[in-house]
């Protein structure tokens, strides 16, 4: 964000993640001990990742960015955003990275059927669309799609209960649906 002064260890992977992708255990794949593989960008939206990704690159000069984006958004946690206005943000984080050469990664969305804090938005129509997106993308461009969602939904778009989350989160892995992620993440 502008005006926000940053600071960060060497690592080997960025996360430009929302607070989904947080719980993955990044000990089990970084191989360096005392120094982190992984470091989130700043921000809890695509703008606001966005606007700190040229200086988290900069300064981090990692291997890889892995970005996970696009759900506080369709949630619309700081007011209504479009699935294509989502994506140009997804696709600006890529092109920092591509053009500091670094392998790109991009996750697709988690499911999610609700969101407690903004009940009504029916984000599931909106989030197999812009996975679409974000598949073509990626296979257009030569970027890794990671295809979190098609293990981790239910026949209604939702993430799975009592599978990946519970009854009254909806939206946030429990521990198994972070191993989940965490595999697919690993093998990478």
């Amino acid at each position: 964000m502008p005006g926000q002064t940053y600071s960060f260890q060497p690592c080997r992977r960025i996360k430009a993640a929302e607070s989904r992708q947080r719980g993955i255990d990044v000990q089990q794949f970084h191989g360096l001990p005392n120094h982190p593989a992984t470091s989130f960008l700043p921000g809890s939206h695509e703008e606001q990742r966005h606007a700190g990704a040229d200086v988290v690159v900069g300064e981090l000069a990692p291997e890889i960015v892995v970005i996970l984006a696009g759900t506080n958004d369709i949630a619309e946690n700081t007011g209504p955003t479009s699935i294509e206005t989502i994506m140009g943000n997804i696709k600006s984080m890529a092109e920092i990275a591509r053009s500091n050469q670094i392998k790109i990664i991009i996750s697709s969305v988690l499911p999610a059927i609700d969101f407690p804090w903004s009940p009504g938005l029916d984000p599931s129509g909106k989030i197999m669309s812009l996975n679409q997106l974000i598949e073509g993308y990626c296979t257009g461009n030569g970027f890794v799609f990671l295809n979190y969602y098609s293990s981790m939904v239910d026949e209604k778009g939702g993430l799975k209960v009592p599978e990946f989350t519970s009854s009254d989160d909806l939206v946030h892995p429990n521990e198994r649906g972070y191993k989940v992620m965490e595999l697919s993440l690993i093998h990478i």
